[in-house]
């Protein structure tokens, strides 16, 4: 049995926790699929690349807006697709290659406990591994989940690990979800020309989101797309390219492709966590304290396989908490998820920190809102925009943020001021009255919807909003 000082498993976020400061240890990398994990290979960087093409073709195509005369041909599939693994398949295998070059030892294949600091590795090009470690850090991340329907049916479907990898763009595509996920690729495809039915259980897409926010998209994508809210699928029949999903209330639904993204599931089943004695949640999580530590000494786990928050941003902070504890096991650092700001990469797009206005209700805080749509301030008539707002919960009288949501364009980046006063204790009427903020930038949403909060708590002269 081959014996390291360190072994992780994953190499998406994983990866990070292998820093130079280890390089005198034998360190080892066991991954399952492509060297960089889903972030780099299937998730946040390819899905924002097809994203952002598709805003620009949107742009194009309703260019008339801006009194500009412009027509969209059309996107190229196979091209932008080439383009996009063009350049993330070299980077993933330059990765693997830099930590062999390194003297990091990289299995490539999958991992499974044995007892609480042995492996087995079941190798790709045949054969297996076994291996133990002192310590091991789990980050082997999570997969999609597929219902029995769509798995029973023995017909063919896509999933996000494989649907950006098609040769031809679908005519009809069933998307089977209501998530972020399902939102950022409906549009992507939709964008590129195909017809997108959407079918979800949920009444509302975007469920989680503030119920302002789903209610808006909701709206907003049935006028794009054919929409099957509060259903599932029970049956999935016909053909390779001519299939017929069946639905709870006897309606059939025909597409060629079929696009399954109703969640996504922690890998630590596959690993064979039970056999290490490690303690699991019941959606599957490997459990962990704030630090990051397992129920078994020596064992760490980050990332979507442990962790309450499945974003790359989280799965990031919690590696470099992981990496610290490692090396100074006397002076731990813990992770927070209380403030995780997160974005859905759609059209419109969205931004998001802190307490829906359905989870101030639920904790029965004295709470007020304020709400400013884009189109109140000036940078919103530029874009003509008639869809995008910001909302912004504070608690009364004192004017703490409580949790803040926006729905339009550059949303990811017009939440992060507000995700950085609640975490470092602004309150509304701080925030909006101390610094500058540019006129006419789209940032005035933003501290419009602060100034009407701070009114009731501390105004200040010239605190009535501006366009």
């Amino acid at each position: 049995m081959r014996r390291h000082d360190l072994v992780v498993i994953g190499s998406g976020s994983g990866n990070m926790v292998v820093s130079d400061e280890f390089a005198d240890l034998d360190v080892a990398i066991v991954e399952a699929t492509e060297f960089g994990g889903t972030c780099l290979n299937r998730g946040c960087i390819p899905t924002k690349m097809f994203a952002y093409t598709a805003e620009v073709a949107d742009t194009v195509r309703d260019s008339a807006t801006w009194d500009v005369g412009a027509q969209l041909d059309g996107i190229a599939w196979p091209a932008l697709r080439d383009r996009v693994f063009g350049r993330l398949d070299p980077i993933a295998a330059e990765g693997r290659k830099g930590r062999e070059d390194s003297d990091v030892t990289v299995y490539a294949g999958e991992a499974r406990f044995t007892g609480p600091h042995t492996l087995v590795v079941d190798l790709h090009d045949g054969g297996s591994a076994e291996i133990e470690a002192d310590r091991i850090v789990i980050a082997a991340g999570a997969r999609p989940v597929v219902p029995p329907p769509v798995q029973e049916s023995g017909l063919p479907f896509h999933t996000s690990d494989t649907v950006m990898r098609l040769d031809q763009l679908p005519r009809r595509l069933a998307v089977l979800g209501g998530g972020y996920i399902a939102a950022e690729l409906a549009h992507v495809f939709h964008s590129a020309g195909s017809e997108i039915v959407m079918i979800d259980m949920a009444e509302e897409l975007l469920g989680p989101q503030d119920e302002s926010i789903s209610a808006a998209f909701t709206e907003i994508a049935r006028e794009r797309y054919e929409l099957h809210l509060g259903h599932e699928v029970t049956a999935v029949e016909g053909a390779p390219g001519a299939l017929r999903l069946r639905l709870d209330d006897d309606t059939v639904i025909e597409a060629d492709t079929l696009l399954v993204v109703i969640g996504r599931t922690p890998n630590g089943d596959s690993l064979d966590v039970d056999a290490a004695g490690l303690e699991t949640h019941d959606d599957g999580r490997v459990a962990v304290d704030a630090a990051g530590r397992t129920s078994v000494d020596g064992v760490w786990a980050l990332g979507d396989v442990s962790s309450p928050v499945q974003l790359k941003h989280v799965a990031n902070r919690e590696a470099e908490v992981v990496t610290h504890n490692l090396l100074h096991p006397d002076d731990l650092r813990e992770v927070d998820h209380d403030l995780v700001p997160a974005a859905v990469f759609t059209s419109p797009q969205i931004g998001t920190v802190g307490r829906t206005e359905a989870q101030c209700r639920d904790e029965g805080l004295d709470y007020e809102v304020a709400q400013v749509d884009f189109s109140d301030v000036a940078y919103g008539w530029a874009m003509e925009d008639e869809t995008g707002f910001c909302k912004v919960l504070a608690e009364r009288g004192t004017g703490r943020i409580l949790g803040a949501h926006i729905l339009g364009p550059e949303a990811p980046t017009l939440i992060q001021p507000l995700a950085m006063a609640m975490t470092f204790d602004i309150d509304a009427a701080a925030l909006s009255g101390r610094p500058y903020w540019i006129h006419p930038a789209l940032t005035e949403v933003v501290d419009n919807a602060l100034r009407q909060l701070s009114a009731t708590a501390d105004a200040k002269p010239g605190c009535a909003p501006r366009r």
